[in-house]
């Protein structure tokens, strides 16, 4: 739950910077798309000092920013690769399905495996 949480940061942070015109990238300094494996493991290491309570908390939170932010978009630009320059040869939506839908699949498989394992 925390690296959805945390993913639902990175994507908040580059859609608002970005409509402000601040040019900023999706993964945040050191980390880029060779080595956010290193990140996703930092945000384990420090979701570890939080309670279910508040990171299950800030997670409905972060889920219905997300929702609120995704609804200022039309179509057109959720959908259109490369409408925004700040979207690569990508379009916004895939950002926000990467983060959300795509993120909340593989956390469904994570959690699903960690019951049966437990269960044994």
């Amino acid at each position: 739950m925390v690296h959805l949480y945390e993913w639902h940061q990175l994507l908040i942070n580059f859609v608002e910077k970005n409509k402000r015109g601040e040019n900023t990238p999706f993964l945040t300094s050191p980390y880029n798309w060779k080595n956010y494996g290193e990140m996703n493991d930092n945000f384990q290491i420090n979701g570890q000092k939080k309670s279910l309570s508040e990171i299950t908390q800030q997670l409905s939170e972060s889920h219905m920013k997300l929702i609120t932010l995704i609804e200022n978009f039309s179509n057109k630009e959720l959908f259109t690769k490369k409408y925004f320059d700040w979207t690569g040869s990508t379009s916004l939506g895939q950002y926000f399905q990467s983060s959300m839908s795509s993120h909340y699949e593989w956390a469904y498989k994570k959690i699903k495996l960690h019951k049966k394992t437990s269960e044994l």
